[in-house]
């Protein structure tokens, strides 16, 4: 009797093993691809220890070389019709402005290791040349402002157009990820001159500082209020809006690209951001709100793919 009930046991235990292997195998069939990643093998302890690789965008950069316009030369910041780079919202050294480098490197590593190679009147067309100088650096961010002068001439006819200035920016950016593979760029949205033109032309010196050449597609006839004059800058001002477009779309296509989300273009400068000599260009204080808006985009931190 005990016999028979040890056998019948150990048949119970052998058809229970049984149903529970069945029933493990069916869980693993539907789950496993989820679990384990299809075909993939589960990952081992030390592969699941492995430090994540570093996020494409580094919000601390060690050097800096900033390229573009007379914007990021300082022009008319500190005297008329001068350069003043050392109030220049990317590379200065003034404690007025507290530039872009100086926030992210400090005061001492900046002036070591920070360049400026913009160019007072440079077009979309010089940022090659200017980021092919820049590259011999080997800066780990490259801070661009251009694209005011491809707007800023004689007529409205004379601008860049923007099919051409597609062209040239995705030139410079391909001449940049050819020399610096991993070099971060901040891309500053171009002003709104329209805007610089409402706030300079109640100033008298201004509009006598304009008369000698400065943007004369938006600042010439700068009283006159006339169904002509008023299209001719408000096809400045479309043409600028379109410009802006092209640096943000060419710029999403590189990882390590990004804007100011057009925080210049829409920053409303006022009297006290603009240069007391010509009311155009950024004051020191201007500078300083521009180095605001640079620092803020480049360190930002978003959820960038690894």
């Amino acid at each position: 009797m005990r016999q028979g009930t040890d056998q019948g046991t150990r048949s119970g235990r052998r058809r229970a093993r049984a149903a529970l292997a069945v029933l493990t195998a069916a869980v693993l069939g539907l789950t496993g691809c989820d679990a384990v990643g299809g075909d993939s093998p589960a990952p081992s302890d030390a592969a699941s220890k492995r430090p994540r690789s570093a996020p494409v965008w580094d919000t601390s950069p060690q050097s800096v070389a900033a390229v573009g316009d007379s914007i990021t030369r300082g022009f008319d910041a500190c005297a008329v019709l001068s350069d003043c780079p050392e109030v220049s919202w990317a590379t200065g050294s003034s404690t007025d402005v507290d530039s872009l480098a100086v926030r992210l490197l400090g005061k001492a590593d900046a002036a070591e290791r920070s360049w400026n190679y913009a160019v007072t009147g440079a077009r979309m067309a010089d940022l090659t040349g200017q980021v092919t100088r820049a590259a011999a650096r080997r800066p780990e961010l490259v801070a661009v402002m251009v694209g005011a002068n491809d707007a800023c001439r004689a007529t409205t006819s004379a601008m860049t157009s923007v099919a051409d200035f597609r062209i040239q920016f995705e030139e410079a950016m391909g001449t940049l990820r050819r020399e610096l593979p991993k070099a971060q760029v901040y891309v500053a949205s171009i002003p709104d001159l329209k805007r610089l033109w409402s706030q300079g032309r109640t100033n008298p010196l201004g509009r006598q500082v304009w008369k000698l050449g400065i943007c004369p597609s938006m600042l010439g006839d700068a009283d006159s209020l006339d169904s002509a004059a008023t299209l001719r800058r408000n096809t400045v001002r479309e043409r600028v809006e379109d410009y802006n477009e092209v640096l943000r779309e060419v710029c999403a296509k590189d990882r390590r690209c990004r804007t100011d989300g057009g925080a210049v273009h829409e920053f409303r400068f006022g009297t006290g951001q603009l240069s007391r000599w010509d009311w155009f260009h950024p004051s020191v204080d201007g500078q300083a709100r521009l180095a605001e808006i640079a620092y803020a985009a480049v360190t930002a931190k978003r959820p960038d793919a690894s």
